[in-house]
Order: structure tokens, then C-alpha cells, then sequence
């Protein structure tokens, strides 16, 4: 298990690389290169090899034994996408373990810095692609999302109306995911179903791609893309690449790579019925969904781990930011002074409700400070503890409602599963669990897409004789009990929902095409 995860971790480091990183005259912030026009966002694919060169070539020094790992897989930040030139396929296969990969690989792709999730510049192709399909919420109902800006169909859309040649060079297109994925098998490997529902292109009910969708991105494009494949698939063997240079075990298998978001669905062993909530600079929720709605806000994605559901995401801007904003303006910077507020007023806040948006919302699309009493009347400001109350009740309010919307219920054997920074205070997670009538549990694990990718790649070894993820990790370490819902909670927030839900219409910003995540 520990070798799996150490390895493991190595594409998770790749998504998130901090160095400024030069490339020729571009300079990366974070591994990203934000282009001139401020839309425009890219990583330098290169940067990325180099990156698990440089990791191999350390635990190579450091002694590790790679000889012991039996399987491998990974996560690749979503939305990302990498385009292999015309004849790479060879170097790949052929690749001499004289050499770094990234000096092996450096002529191998069309686009040499691909767009990535930070990218907000294909609101055309976003359009474009709704209308062929019959509006905003066809194209949701047929690949789980509208269509949004940094998702790959519509970016494969833009370098084919932008570059056709470029897109004529092209012989494959992988997300991160299977890029990462076809640099440790030696050959191009498939787009999984879970990291592939997060492009605008895949029928997520059928799993297949969608005609209609690959019609209105770019000619040719199925060939490029190949299958998808159950995100449980084993690709085949290490490369020899690896076994040579490193001393991989010819035996160690390649288990298909996902996404970030869903790899930490994994490592987070969810199961039906489920929440996972991060609270973090932006919040978070990840949903074990058995019959999603698909809307036109939040995604739906195969499941990294049960072929047969699906997994719900929402994503919130405004979390601790906005969280440590209020703490601020309210509670003289102490988190003490903010949870003594929320103990002293009562859960409903006798009826006060508020929205609180520093920056455009996703979710919903809304901005600004909106606060209503318990007659629905606007008001300028409330007292200290009622706004501390507010803010609190408001998000987690949002955050059930929405999930809603998507198909969730919650279940008498629902769990709530809290991590990052406001996880570790319990009066906000007793809101939490108020709110959603469930039990909040706590988790420590820091790197959940890590973690999870190493529980996929065991998973791998045996999904194919039915075992179940579940079963495969039924020794790992058990979240903690925090808070349970206090009793008559249910009762006291039913008629609040409603109200708030119905109060969102009145602050709703009017939506435009391919909101920006």
C-alpha cells in the first residue's frame, strides 16, 4: 500500500507544481501562463515531463525500491488537454532509458502548451456548441454539463477554427489524465469514462461520444480521442522505458489515470448516499448520485469507482475566504470570538437569511452582500452575531439546495464527510449538520487525489472479478464522528430551504454562456 502511494503521488505533485517554470520566453505562475488577453491559459506540456523526471531521478537516489510496485495509476488536473504530433506514437514506444523523457519527448506534440482549466477563452465555441445540440440544457442532459469554457470539446473547437493545421498535425488528443497515463504504458492511453465526462463530449449515460457533440467541435475527432474505457481498466504493462531506467517490475501494471476531482471522490471512499465537502479557499462537493438531474449549474461524471452510478460536483467560490472576511468585519479576527456568535444565536437565525458573494458566484451566478429578515424584506446590515449566523447558515443552505437540483437526497444512512480549514471547527460543522439532518465526519487526509489514486490502482488489480472499492480498503482508517444533527432540525430548516431558494431568484446575476470556474 505505502509503496503504491508514494508513486502515486507523483502526478498529483505535477498538477499543482509551484515553481515559476521557464520555457523558452514564457515564464509560469504556479505551472500556469496566463497569455496577454487575460482569458487565455496554458501549461507547457514539457514542463509537466520534466516534472515526473525530475521525481523519478530523486526516489531513484534515495533508494527506492520500484521493483516492488504491482500497479500504478494517477490524477491529472481536468480539463486539460495535450496534442500529440503526427508519428509521436513511435518516439513513445521506442523511447531510450539513455535519455530524460522530457529530452526524448520535446518534438512530440502539435500544441506545445496546452490549455488547462484556468482558461476562459472559448465563449464562441461554448455557443457554437449548445445551439448544434438544442440549447443549454440538452447539451447538460446528453454529457452532464452545459457547455463551460474551460471544458475540452470547446477547446479543441477553438484550436480547430484557429490553427486547422495545427488540428491536421494532431494524431491524438489526451486530457492530462491519460497524457500522464501514456507516458508510464509507452503508448497512447484511453480517456477513462469519469475524467472524460468533464469534457462536454461524452453521452454519460451510454458512455460513448457523443456524434453530435464531436460533430460541432472538429471533423475527425472520435479517431483522435479513441475509446473511453471503465475507469477501473488495466492499460496493459509498464514500459520498458521505465523497467529499464528505473527498475520497475515488467509485471507492474498500468491502471487508467483519472481526474483530480474524481480521484478524490476515491480517496475520500465515498459511498451511496454520501457527501464529501471540502471547505477551502473555495468549497467543494463531491456526490455519490445513483439517478442524477443533470442542471445547468454543477456537473455530473461517471463514477471513478461504480461503473453503474455517477458522481455530482458543485463548486462555490466564496468559502473561507469569505468565511475569514466575515470573521474580520464581525468577530475582531478570532475564530473564538466567531463560533461564541454562532452559539449564541438560534439555529434559523429567527428567520434572517443572507447571501454573501465577494466575488461572482458559480453557484449560483450572484455577487454582492444580500440580506433579507423574516418577513423577506431587504435589509442594509444585521447585528454581529446574526450576520456570523447568516453567512454560515446561507452557505450551507446553498450548498443542499443546489445538490437538490442535481438529484441528491439525503438518506437516513447519509454521511457527511468535512475536510479542509473551517473542518476543524465544530460549530460550523454542527450547522453543517443541521442543515442536512446527517452526521458530519471528519477526514485528515491532505492529498484525498493521491490517496485515492493508490486505492485505484490496487482496486485495478481485481475489479475485473467484481470486487468492489469498498472491499479493496475496508482496513483503511475510518473517518471521525464530529457532530450529529440536533434533534427537530429537519422541521426547523424545511420551510428556510424554501425560502432561500426562492430569495436566490431575486439576487441571481443574469447567466451568460460558459460560466468561468
Amino acid at each position: 500500500m505505502r509503496i503504491m502511494f508514494i508513486l502515486i503521488k507523483i502526478f498529483q505533485n505535477l498538477n499543482f507544481w509551484t515553481w515559476q517554470f521557464l520555457f523558452g520566453t514564457q515564464k509560469t505562475q504556479g505551472g500556469a501562463y496566463v497569455h496577454s488577453d487575460r482569458l487565455t491559459v496554458t501549461s507547457p506540456v514539457l514542463m509537466w515531463v520534466k516534472a515526473l523526471d525530475m521525481i523519478l531521478e530523486k526516489m531513484k537516489s534515495s533508494g527506492f525500491n520500484f521493483a516492488q510496485v504491482r500497479a500504478l495509476s494517477g490524477a491529472g488536473q481536468q480539463h486539460g488537454s495535450v496534442y500529440w504530433k503526427k508519428g509521436s506514437i513511435q518516439t513513445l514506444k521506442n523511447a531510450s532509458p539513455e535519455l530524460p523523457l522530457h529530452q526524448l519527448l520535446k518534438a512530440c506534440f502539435a500544441v506545445s502548451n496546452s490549455p488547462i482549466w484556468m482558461d476562459s477563452s472559448t465563449a464562441s465555441q461554448c455557443s457554437n456548441l449548445e445551439k448544434a445540440v438544442g440549447g443549454a440544457q440538452r447539451l447538460a442532459a446528453i454529457t452532464g454539463s452545459r457547455a463551460y469554457e474551460r471544458f475540452t470539446g470547446n477547446q479543441i473547437a477553438k484550436i480547430y477554427s484557429q490553427n486547422p493545421e495545427v488540428y491536421t498535425q494532431t494524431e491524438r488528443i489526451s486530457l492530462v489524465s491519460s497524457f500522464a497515463a501514456s507516458l508510464f504504458l509507452g503508448a497512447y492511453a484511453p480517456i477513462d469514462y469519469s475524467d472524460g465526462s468533464g469534457m462536454n463530449l461524452l453521452q454519460i449515460w451510454e458512455k460513448v461520444w457523443s456524434a453530435s457533440c464531436l460533430d460541432a467541435c472538429a471533423p475527425g475527432l472520435e479517431e483522435k480521442l479513441g475509446s473511453p474505457v471503465p475507469s477501473h481498466s488495466v492499460l496493459g504493462s509498464i514500459s520498458p522505458y521505465y523497467i529499464q531506467r528505473y527498475g520497475f517490475s515488467p509485471d507492474c501494471k498500468v491502471v487508467a489515470f483519472t481526474g483530480d476531482n474524481p480521484a478524490s471522490l476515491a480517496g475520500m471512499r465515498l459511498q451511496e448516499g454520501d457527501i464529501a465537502i471540502s471547505l477551502g479557499t473555495s468549497d467543494t462537493l463531491f456526490l455519490w448520485i445513483q439517478e442524477p438531474t443533470p442542471a445547468l449549474e454543477g456537473h455530473i461524471l461517471c463514477n471513478p469507482v461504480d461503473s453503474q452510478t455517477f458522481m455530482a460536483l458543485l463548486c462555490f467560490k466564496n468559502g473561507s475566504l469569505m468565511r475569514e472576511r466575515i470573521r474580520d468585519d464581525c468577530a475582531s479576527g478570532s475564530w473564538d470570538e466567531f463560533s461564541k456568535a454562532l452559539s449564541s444565536t438560534v439555529a434559523g437565525n429567527n428567520g434572517n437569511l443572507g447571501f454573501y458573494f465577494d466575488v461572482m458566484e458559480i453557484t449560483p451566478e450572484a455577487v454582492g452582500i444580500h440580506r433579507f429578515n423574516s418577513d423577506n424584506q431587504k435589509v442594509s446590515d444585521f447585528p454581529k452575531e446574526v450576520e456570523i449566523r447568516a453567512l454560515i447558515e446561507g452557505q450551507f443552505m446553498a450548498k443542499r439546495i443546489h445538490a437538490e437540483k442535481l438529484g441528491y437526497k439525503v438518506m437516513p444512512r447519509t454521511r457527511i464527510l468535512a475536510t479542509g480549514g473551517a473542518s476543524h471547527n465544530k460549530k460550523i460543522l454542527q450547522v453543517l449538520s443541521d442543515v442536512f439532518n446527517a452526521p458530519v465526519y471528519t477526514i485528515d487526509t491532505a492529498n484525498s487525489a493521491c490517496l485515492g489514486s493508490a486505492y485505484r490502482a490496487i482496486h485495478g488489480l481485481v475489479a475485473e472479478t467484481n470486487v468492489s472499492l469498498a472491499d479493496v480498503v475496508k482496513l483503511a482508517p475510518e473517518p471521525r464522528l464530529a457532530v450529529t444533527p440536533t434533534t427537530g432540525a429537519e422541521e426547523l430548516y424545511r420551510p428556510l430551504l424554501k425560502r432561500y431558494a426562492e430569495l436566490e431568484q431575486k439576487v441571481i446575476y443574469n447567466p451568460t454562456s460558459c460560466p468561468v470556474k
